[in-house]
């Protein structure tokens, strides 16, 4: 039988949206046993998110959802209800970690706060994700991961020169920061609780984590004082450095990226761009530098009329580094991840058989798998409030009529 790195860890998970879904999807496809706690009151907001299946909106209908929702269950309370709360306690015992996403008062309000749970289970683990930590003067701002991007400093560097409109990275851009970080320190925190018994409460802000992903240019203004800005795809390192459209393909829009690291590698590009006529001013890597706006409209002139693909391998072959840009066609039907057995077809509830990302990594003797697709809105109410707490069907009957249970 397969084995799994995290069989018999037990996740309450309260969270929603980005950070805490995908933190636990991490445990529960390496075989952890992940409850989502959700309410049909204020339903998590990507269930509501495109894509959805045929494009029809609805609550189970959401591929967005699902994509960051797999080998979970999923039962659906109305906490604001104290026969709700009562029954997440009542659940308490089984849990190895508690996750949630919520404003820091949310759940002092309701007395499933840290320290409310650690009385009742000293060992407990426990992941708070949001904003900006439990404390400080900025701890009850709430808001998404595009906040935190424009907060921690990644809008103003994203765009192509100073003065102009951001170009700021797609989505809530810390959503897909913090959850690496979070998973690291809960299994910290599984490891020293095998080794002390003890238990511990994690506090993971967004904005520190994506500060992170800006290391050099921090250290560069301690160290030096300069102020990272808008820069296109300039890079310090490569020219040419971007990305080129070449010719359309049905109607399409086709680019290529390109990285040119020496002169032997532009002498390289030129021949295998048939040794076109170039001027002195782009003869070594210092002019090119100093030249690199009518260094792109040269690139851009010799590749515009070029097949994205075909040159890509021309150019590979020759020993520079290009690849075509890719859309979500072609990423579904890429050789590479094809032969990874990168994409799972599972059967939803609802949506029927559907795509979902594979994992993004393969531990050799434990390896992960998607082991359910993602649940329906209370799904599981029957098989975790009847199995694991022993509740008849009439009093789930009756925690229905109450709304209680949705």
């Amino acid at each position: 039988m397969r084995r799994y790195a995290l069989e018999g860890v037990h996740v309450l998970d309260f969270s929603w949206v980005g950070v805490g879904p995908i933190t636990t999807k991490y445990l529960g496809d390496n075989g952890a046993d992940v409850i989502r706690v959700e309410s049909l009151a204020r339903p998590d907001v990507l269930r509501l998110a495109p894509p959805w299946k045929d494009a029809q909106p609805g609550i189970d209908r959401s591929q967005f959802f699902a994509s960051y929702n797999t080998s979970k269950r999923s039962i659906a309370l109305d906490l604001s209800k104290p026969k709700a709360r009562a029954l997440v306690l009542k659940l308490l015992p089984w849990a190895d970690i508690v996750a949630e996403s919520f404003t820091p008062k949310a759940l002092r309000k309701w007395e499933l706060d840290y320290e409310h749970l650690r009385a009742l289970k000293p060992d407990l683990i426990m992941l708070s994700t949001c904003m900006q930590g439990q404390t400080g003067p900025n701890a009850l701002y709430p808001g998404y991961g595009q906040l935190m991007a424009a907060l921690s400093g990644f809008y103003h560097i994203s765009g192509y020169s100073p003065g102009e409109p951001p170009c700021p990275p797609y989505g809530a851009y810390s959503d897909f920061i913090a959850p690496r970080f979070s998973a690291c320190a809960l299994l910290a925190a599984l490891d020293y609780r095998r080794r002390t018994g003890r238990g511990q409460y994690i506090d993971m802000s967004q904005y520190e984590a994506a500060l992170h992903n800006l290391a050099p240019a921090l250290i560069d203004y301690f160290a030096a004082g300069r102020v990272a800005g808008p820069q296109g795809n300039r890079s310090e390192r490569y020219a040419p450095h971007g990305a080129y459209r070449c010719a359309d393909l049905d109607g399409q829009e086709r680019w290529l990226a390109l990285a040119v690291a020496n002169d032997e590698e532009w002498g390289a590009m030129l021949a295998a761009l048939e040794n076109p006529p170039a001027t002195e001013r782009f003869a070594t890597m210092e002019r090119r530098m100093h030249n690199r706006a009518a260094l792109d409209e040269f690139v851009g002139a010799l590749v515009r009329e070029r097949d994205a693909d075909a040159l890509a391998a021309t150019l590979q072959a020759a020993g520079v580094s290009a690849y075509p840009v890719q859309n979500c066609v072609d990423i579904h039907r890429d050789d590479n991840l094809e032969a990874f057995g990168f994409w799972h077809w599972l059967d939803h509830k609802v949506m029927g058989p559907s795509p979902y990302d594979g994992l993004a990594h393969r531990l050799s003797r434990t390896p992960g798998e998607l082991r359910s697709p993602a649940p329906a809105l209370g799904q599981h109410n029957d098989e975790v409030l009847g199995g694991l707490l022993g509740l008849d069907a009439a009093e789930i009957a009756r925690l229905k009529e109450e709304r209680v249970i949705f």
